[in-house]
């Protein structure tokens, strides 16, 4: 029985491995197929295909593919310019830095369809109102794109990316006759707009996705770059209008839904707000419990000072050490000092050091200041503010009752 449990977990883990890798092998095999040698006729569609967010991180702001289709001719590519391979050089450090390139790559619908049915995102087709001179042009500039020597570029999440590169190759290839604007349906900024998605879906990648990127995040979206959001880029695409056969048209003539993803379970109550507070309050009973007894032990201060260092040492290398573009300017710096790990090795519950009261007194200005990103934190940074400012000034009373060195 045992030898069997174990069989049928190995076997678990080799399907869901397979799972994860389906895609990209997908991708590499759809990516040697020709884009180029298919006449064109009336009955060739074009379509903006929109794929709604998935519960992996990855997938939690959606997908947007253009699909060329023409059963007559036998066109049936769909041309995706979010995809990557992992056999390029050094690729998780490229990955965490910001500069992995991404790939536009083109294949059969159908079995990109299935594996989102398959992930439980909805799916649905917007057919464009193009002339067929217009989608001549527009398969032409997707089929240069296409060649090997250009299908690479720089994934810019907000300012480059699967969903913004369809606008601009549609605004290239069918500019003099498309009105566009972008979308112009809200004002918000790139912070925001990833709150209407990851906060409500995920509350802890919402909190990490805060954690890590700057002041860039907190510019409003201009009406062209809120499209880095494939459900913006659909309703962007509904409120253009083309030049055909003497007149302005609607661009998209018709919508189709091809799935709809059933409801998503309801999400756990431990997100990062309940978490924290919880925290908090255990904190001020710890910190009351040990002034009643007048016990001095720094035990949860290292380690609360190291974990909050850490972050911040983490702060730093996105801000500095990448070129993620969004991740510079982040004031979080300001609670997660990296200094607190030094100073975290000289608190001693039997001598006091004088500098490191200064430096305490220090922090807690610092900490003080950083009150200015609880918006950015949906207030979730509230609890841990108050956790630190507990725990320095316990720390500050009980050095003032140790001799001095």
């Amino acid at each position: 029985m045992k030898s069997s449990l174990s069989s049928q977990e190995r076997s678990k883990d080799h399907r869901k491995q397979i799972r994860l890798i389906l895609p990209f092998l997908g991708w590499l095999f759809l990516s040697g197929l020709p884009v180029t040698g298919y006449p064109q006729q009336a009955g060739t569609k074009v379509s903006l295909v929109t794929v709604g967010p998935g519960t992996e991180l990855y997938s939690a702001f959606g997908h947007s593919v253009l699909w060329f289709s023409n059963p007559e001719t036998g066109l049936d590519l769909a041309f995706n310019y979010g995809t990557f391979s992992f056999q390029t050089d050094n690729f998780y450090v490229k990955f965490l830095r910001g500069t992995l390139p991404y790939k536009l790559d083109a294949g059969q619908l159908a079995p990109q369809v299935h594996h989102w049915m398959a992930e439980n995102r909805t799916v649905s087709e917007q057919v464009l109102n193009l002339s067929p001179d217009r989608k001549e042009r527009l398969l032409a500039l997707l089929s240069e794109n296409y060649r090997p020597e250009n299908r690479e570029y720089k994934y810019l999440f907000f300012y480059d990316n699967c969903a913004t590169r369809l606008q601009d190759v549609l605004v290239e290839a069918v500019g003099d006759s498309l009105r566009y604007e972008g979308y112009t349906q809200d004002s918000l900024s790139f912070r925001q707009w990833i709150d209407r998605y990851a906060y409500r879906q995920n509350p802890w990648a919402d909190f990490g996705m805060d954690l890590a990127i700057g002041t860039p995040a907190d510019e409003i979206a201009t009406p062209m770059q809120a499209t880095f959001l494939p459900d913006n880029l659909s309703k962007a695409y509904e409120g253009a209008t083309t030049y055909r056969d003497g007149e302005w048209v609607p661009l998209v003539a018709a919508t189709n839904t091809l799935f709809t993803a059933a409801p998503a379970p309801a999400r756990g109550w431990l997100t990062p707000t309940v978490l924290f507070w919880l925290l908090a309050g255990l904190t001020l009973v710890l910190t009351w419990w040990q002034r009643k007894r007048q016990k001095i032990d720094y035990t949860f201060d290292r380690l609360l000072f190291g974990i909050c260092g850490l972050a911040g040492c983490f702060l730093l290398i996105l801000w500095f050490a990448t070129d993620h573009g969004v991740t510079a300017g982040n004031w979080d710096v300001l609670w997660a000092c990296p200094l607190l790990i030094p100073m975290s090795f000289y608190l001693s519950p039997k001598k006091k050091i004088a500098w490191l009261q200064l430096a305490l007194i220090g922090y807690g200005v610092l900490l003080l200041a950083a009150t200015i990103n609880l918006e950015k934190h949906n207030l979730v940074l509230l609890p841990i503010l108050l956790i630190l400012i507990i725990r320095v000034y316990y720390i500050n009373n009980s050095q003032s009752q140790l001799p001095t060195i």
